[in-house]
């Protein structure tokens, strides 16, 4: 992890969870520490006071997050969160299969042929 603790990391991949059933198995808090670790100060720390606002919802599952689904620190997670799966990222210590696979995408003779580069996250795998 770039900018989690453990704690973080702990909170990010069960909001994760929760937001998005299944999506652990692409370890998706390594792609949003790494676009967190990209993000101006200012933008970081919102994002990070965000994740302490939810931590304890978050223990609790996609049912404790029903009271604070609609606040602002919610939704900035929850933006994170829906983008590390669905943009087909699967962390090197993933096991997959990846939201293109899962949904059929990758079904295309073209969609197949593309290869992800993380590397720009500086994730490399």
């Amino acid at each position: 992890m770039k900018v989690f603790d453990e704690a973080r990391a702990t909170a990010v991949g069960r909001l994760c969870e929760a937001i998005v059933p299944g999506s652990s198995r692409v370890r998706p808090v390594v792609y949003v520490d790494a676009v967190v670790a990209a993000m101006p100060g200012p933008q970081r720390d919102a994002f990070l006071a965000s994740v302490d606002a939810l931590a304890e919802a978050a223990s609790k599952g996609s049912e404790g997050l029903r009271p604070v689904a609609l606040t602002p620190e919610f939704l900035m997670v929850r933006a994170l969160c829906v983008e590390a799966f669905y943009s087909d990222f699967v962390a090197p210590d993933g096991s997959g299969p990846s939201a293109y696979e899962e949904i059929g995408f990758n079904a295309s003779p073209l969609a197949a042929r593309v290869k992800k580069d993380w590397s720009y996250l500086g994730v490399v795998g």
